[in-house]
Parts: structure tokens; sequence; C-alpha cells
């Protein structure tokens, strides 16, 4: 199985490491949320971990709906908010902070509505092959509009900021989406979330540049 439950474990397991070791290299607050990145998608994760062992069985539903709804708060809800938030937070030239915060901005308004279409239609999960599919009866407007909106805050982000080699993973997260959008249309949010979750590792290195640039301030 390409993927499965031992693959999302394994991964969440990982990246929880990961996650602590890249925060642990923060030398000042500013950096934290660019930082918790790997930690939690490692928790994001091990909800599909959780969601692979209970979808078989219908008598743990109620695990299943709390295992969902975690999956989709991180990949709905919280990536559109926190990654250019976390970029623009670790940006100190001026020179592109006004485009960064309109990215903040659009990630902000992308998080909110979707928070909103999450709380009033329903989310269900469940196996499909060898992989997970979710599906809700969102507007379909959302889907055309939003995922726009999305990829504009979450990528465009990773382009525009100042610090060394953020943009390579742009291109990292760029390639993962098309590929899974290619390969797997109907898994696009379960697989690209897995590869980015991959991806994310990344990260450490990032951090681990920035904090030497900067002095430790308590």
């Amino acid at each position: 199985m390409c993927f499965s439950a031992e693959a999302s474990f394994i991964a969440g397991a990982a990246l929880t490491v990961i996650g602590v070791a890249t925060i642990k290299k923060t030398t000042h607050k500013s950096q934290l949320w660019f930082a918790s990145i790997p930690l939690v998608f490692g928790v994001q994760q091990l909800a599909e971990g959780v969601l692979w062992l209970t979808l078989p069985d219908p008598e743990m539903i109620q695990i299943q709906r709390v295992a969902t709804y975690i999956f989709i708060f991180f990949a709905q809800i919280i990536w559109p908010f926190i990654v250019p938030f976390g970029v623009l937070m670790l940006d100190k030239k001026s020179d592109r902070k006004l485009i960064q915060k309109i990215l903040a901005g659009v990630g902000i308004l992308v998080s909110g509505t979707l928070a909103f279409f999450l709380n009033a239609y329903d989310m269900e999960a469940s196996i499909s092959g060898h992989h997970i599919a979710y599906s809700n009866n969102y507007p379909e407007t959302i889907y055309k509009y939003g995922a726009i909106l999305y990829a504009a805050a979450t990528l465009l982000s990773l382009f525009f900021s100042n610090v060394k080699r953020m943009w390579i993973l742009g291109v990292f997260i760029a390639i993962s989406y098309g590929s899974a959008l290619y390969f797997y249309e109907n898994h696009v949010l379960s697989v690209w979330c897995f590869f980015a979750s991959l991806i994310s590792v990344y990260i450490y290195i990032i951090v681990k540049g920035v904090a030497k640039k900067r002095p430790i301030r308590t």
C-alpha cells in the first residue's frame, strides 16, 4: 500500500520529533510560528493514522468524526493562516513587508471563510483504494475561488520572502501539489498534505539558518 496507517503514523511521529527540534532552534519568539509547522503537520498525520484504523469499524464513528475534523481543521483553517503569517514574522526587511501583510490578510480571509463552511456543512472521510477521500457539499464557488486564494496565501508568501532559500520550499510544495493533482485527482487533500508534511522537514534548515543570524533574546 502506497499510503496507510503505518505511513501516517511513521510520518506523524517523525515530524513531531523534527518539529520539537525545529522549535528548539529558534532564538526569538517571532520565529515560533514558522518553526511550529512541522510539529503541526505531525499532529495532522497522526490524526489521519487514526482515521485509517477507525474508518473500517462503524462502531468507532465518533472517533472517526473527531479525527476527520482535526485533519480538515489543519488542512483548511490552520495552513492558509500559519504559513503566510509565519513567513511575515520571519521577514525583517521592509521592501516586501506590505506584500507579506496582504498575503497574511488573504490567509486570514481564507481560514475564516473555510471555518464557516466547515461548521455549516458536513465533512466525511472514507477509504478509497490506498487513500483517504474527504468529501463535503461546499458550494462550487468555494472550490473555484477558494483554491486560488488558498494557493496565493500559502505559496506566494514563500516566493516573496526575503529569507534565504525560502523560495526552494515554495518550489517543493508547488511540485508536490501539482503531482498530487495529476496522479491523485480524487484524493488531492490527503496526498498533498502527506507530501507537504514530509517537505516541511526542510523548515528545520530554514529556521536553523535564520536563528544563526539573530542573537538569542530573552
